[in-house]
Order: C-alpha cells, then structure tokens, then sequence
C-alpha cells in the first residue's frame, strides 16, 4: 500500500486535497481524520503539519508527500522534489523598516528574524554573511516592532502582511516556492508513485488546457491547424459535407478567446472549447 503524506492544515492543504481528488483518490471529508485508507488504490493517506512532511518522507516512513519547497529545503530531510504541483506559490524574502539594508550583503552583523533557520543560514552561509539568527515559529513580522531583530527573513504572497507590520521587502528573492510533491532520496522504483505522478501531471495538464472542436473548410485546414497545433497534432475528421472538416485539438487555457477569435476570423464556424477532466500525456 502506498502512504503519502498530506497536509493537515494551512494554505497547502486544501488545494492538496482538491489536487489528489482530481487525480481519482478519496480524501478525508473532516479535518479530525488523520489517517484515511484508499483501497481503491492501494493508497493510505497521512494528514500531517506542512513542516513534518519532509522529515517522514525522508526517513522513509511514508512513501512520498506533498509540501512546500521551501519546507522541504529548510528540513534539510533526506528527500527530493519528485514534481512541482503549481499551487501555493510564493517568494522567500528578507524584509525590514525602510533603508535598514538593499542586499544581503547589509546584514552582516544583524539581527534576522525567520521561521526557516535552515534555509536562511544556508543562504546567508552561501554569501559569506555572518549574521544572528532568531528562530521563531510563527508571527516573525513583528519581530522588528518588539525589538528582537533587525529584519526578517519570511515568506510572502503578496506582502499585504509585511507591509501592515511596516516593513518592506529588499534584495533579490532568496527562493521561489510552490507545493511539491516529495520522496526519500535514494527510494527503489516504485509503480505506485509513478501511477501517482502521471495521475497528478494529468491534472496539471487538464487544469491547464482545454479541447476545442470546430468545423473548418477543408481548404483552410493548414491554417487552421497553425492556428491549434495540439500538443501532437490536431484531429482531423470527414464531415458529410465532403467540403468540410471537423478539427480537435488542445490549447492553452488562457489563449481559448484569442483562438476562438482566430478560427472564427479565418472561416472556422461551430467552435466549441469544453473543460479537460484528466488527461494522461
């Protein structure tokens, strides 16, 4: 049976969940269940804190799981990003009052306030800067206001946070995250995570894409297909009318107007663009 570890709570775990339903496994219905069985697909799922994931991955007490970047570097687990999973995406920035620094290289000496000490000092030892660092585990934008640190090092979505504690973000990103999915470094093979992985990749792929059909004149169906390549090459099919043809093909899902529009300017007519569910590539 495969165990995969999920996040029992915070901005990755419900979008987890959502994702892992999308891919066909049952998921828990109330947030007291720590554990929950699948046996329609081998599967046994683990509700666990985003920061412990890694750590059970890479001891190899569950199989894989799904965390952020940034907790699974700043764990310093044994374990490897097997696939990003495009959601909870944010920055890993250093911040401070206006003009305290501009650069990492201004913190030589300071006082860095962060969740992430592993992370930072990594960082920070990357860079030559030798710097105090104060771990704490959460609130780590008030740290400058109760006078426990120079800056903080924390991450940002959209800084609404930061900037309410008076603070303002400076130097270049330390790190871009997202969710990922994770394994022990070194695992054997194993069919079941790779069903889990084309089963998720299918996912990305459908919430990325959707299918258009549209009937096309058969004289226009090399411009037409220019228009929608596909991701191979589009379908082409007779139609009853000999002098047309009926075309499928994937497109990106932000450009469907745009290549609705296209299609409809070139003398393409009945276009439709309807929703992928899954997709296996």
């Amino acid at each position: 049976m495969l165990r995969i570890a999920v996040p029992n709570k915070g901005s990755l775990s419900e979008a987890a969940s959502a994702m892992l339903r999308e891919a066909g496994y049952s998921q828990r219905r109330e947030s007291r269940e720590l554990i929950l069985d699948d046996p329609d697909n081998s599967a046994q799922f683990v509700f666990l804190r985003p920061r412990d994931i890694a750590l059970y991955v890479g001891s190899g007490t569950l199989d894989c799981g799904i965390t952020g970047r940034d907790l699974l570097l700043d764990s310093r687990a044994p374990a490897d990003e097997v696939l990003p999973l495009g959601f909870a995406r944010s920055t890993f920035r250093f911040a401070g009052r206006p003009g305290t620094a501009s650069s990492v290289a201004d913190l030589a000496g300071r006082r860095i306030a962060t969740s992430y000490s592993g992370l930072l000092g990594e960082h920070l030892a990357a860079h030559g800067v030798e710097a105090d660092v104060v771990h704490l585990d959460g609130a780590v934008e008030t740290a400058v206001a109760l006078g426990i640190a120079d800056v903080i090092a924390d991450v940002v979505e959209t800084g609404s946070t930061m900037r309410a504690a008076g603070l303002e973000v400076f130097g270049d990103p330390v790190m871009r995250s997202e969710a990922v999915l994770v394994r022990r470094t070194g695992a054997p093979p194993s069919p079941a995570v790779d069903v889990l992985v084309r089963r998720l990749q299918g996912v990305l792929v459908a919430r990325q894409y959707v299918m258009v059909d549209y009937d096309c004149p058969r004289t226009l169906v090399e411009r037409a297909c220019a228009i929608t390549p596909g991701l191979e090459s589009p379908t082409v099919s007779p139609l009853a009318d000999p002098d047309w043809v009926a075309v499928r093909a994937m497109v990106e899902a932000r450009a469907t107007n745009q290549v609705m529009d296209d299609l409809y300017d070139l003398g393409a007519r009945a276009i439709l663009a309807t929703s992928i569910h899954a997709a296996r590539l």
